[in-house]
């Protein structure tokens, strides 16, 4: 079996949403400080002896995060409180899913993997004890 190397770039960032037909506190519009990990793994290391630069980790995913999802209200495209929160010019990212940290963890892997990186797998950490996984 040939060797296995894997780095973790954390990324961290705010946001806010609330969960729609769901039957507790998460329907109410609330926030959280959210953590990524990502991971990143290759059977060769570069010419420099790396995965990937966790320079361009940063660049890629840490700058589509910034410009995307940090700061914002992430909420379902469906979501009633979206027509009231778009003319008020509240900065909102709308998924066609329920914002849960489930979805959030999917949506940031598939933008890694689409920008070529090496990802294995996303831990989207919503609070210091509750954490989602994906992986392709």
């Amino acid at each position: 079996m040939a060797p296995l190397h894997r780095v973790t770039k954390l990324i961290d960032f705010c946001y806010g949403h609330r969960l729609m037909n769901y039957d507790g506190k998460c329907r109410h519009l609330h926030g959280h400080n959210g953590r990524l990990e990502v991971d990143l793994e290759s059977h060769e290391l570069d010419r420099l002896g790396m995965v990937l630069d966790f320079g361009v980790v940063r660049d890629v995913i840490r700058t589509w995060v910034d410009d995307n999802l940090d700061h914002r209200m992430l909420l379902c495209r469906s979501d009633p409180l979206v027509r009231v929160l778009e003319p008020l010019g509240e900065p909102l990212f709308l998924m066609d899913e329920n914002p849960t940290a489930e979805n959030i963890a999917r949506l940031v892997y598939r933008q890694a993997a689409s920008k070529g990186l090496p990802i294995v797998e996303i831990r989207l950490w919503e609070s210091p004890s509750s954490c989602a996984t994906y992986r392709e």
